[in-house]
């Protein structure tokens, strides 16, 4: 798929650019178009959090805690600010499965956490949640590859130059640790949180099992 939309983004940018030198509109017009195609179909919509996206993820349902969710991702953002985690941005966006979901108002309130000190770990972000389910709470996180928009277009036109992670086997052990850094440290604020609603609830924390599943295994 990577190689066929990086074919049409150069058939595009040759069909726009033949479009100006003949003076025809219509080469103009179709060569931009299937530029703004590839880069849209590679682009991973705004708001939209996809199964295959995920490299690791933590679950957990918590009995008999049903409204406490707003608790916990509050007490989830305090113990983040907390740890002085560098560069880390945490913003609260309505998120969908999809994007027609996402039109059909399927959405759901997640913390979407990024760390921002470095561009090759800026698609990596962890999105938190959680959420009444019956008389329970269902709190998760997932942590995500998702490339920006800039490095969409830049992996279209360098293809595989380095510059750009295409995933967690193209990154350093520098870029790895870093990373491995960044989800723990989430997830540590997450059980933190957890143990802090569990506690003033009279339940007892040890019952979770607090190690994720994926790629990094953080516990």
């Amino acid at each position: 798929m990577a190689t066929f939309l990086r074919i049409l983004v150069w058939l595009g940018l040759l069909m726009f650019v033949l479009g100006i030198i003949l003076g025809g509109i219509v080469l103009l017009v179709i060569g931009l178009l299937l530029v703004i195609i590839a880069v849209a179909i590679a682009s991973s919509p705004h708001g939209v959090l996809r199964s295959e996206q995920v490299v690791d993820m933590w679950a957990a349902l918590i009995e008999k805690a049903n409204g406490k969710a707003n608790e916990v991702i509050d007490s989830l953002i305090g113990f983040l600010k907390e740890s002085k985690a560098p560069s880390l941005q945490v913003v609260k966006k309505s998120i969908a499965p999809s994007w027609m979901k996402g039109v059909a108002g399927k959405n759901r309130d997640f913390l979407v956490i990024t760390d921002k000190q470095s561009y090759r770990l800026e698609p990596y972000k962890i999105f938190a949640n959680a959420r009444d389910y019956g008389e329970n709470l269902d709190i998760a996180w997932y942590l995500t590859y998702r490339p920006t928009f800039g490095q969409v277009i830049l992996s279209l036109f360098l293809g595989k130059s380095g510059l750009i992670p295409k995933g967690v086997g193209d990154l350093d052990i520098f870029d790895e640790q870093d990373l491995r850094a960044y989800a723990t440290n989430a997830h540590m604020c997450m059980e933190k949180a957890v143990v802090k609603m569990m506690t003033a609830a009279g339940q007892d924390p040890k019952t979770i099992d607090w190690k994720s599943k994926g790629f990094l295994g953080v516990s």
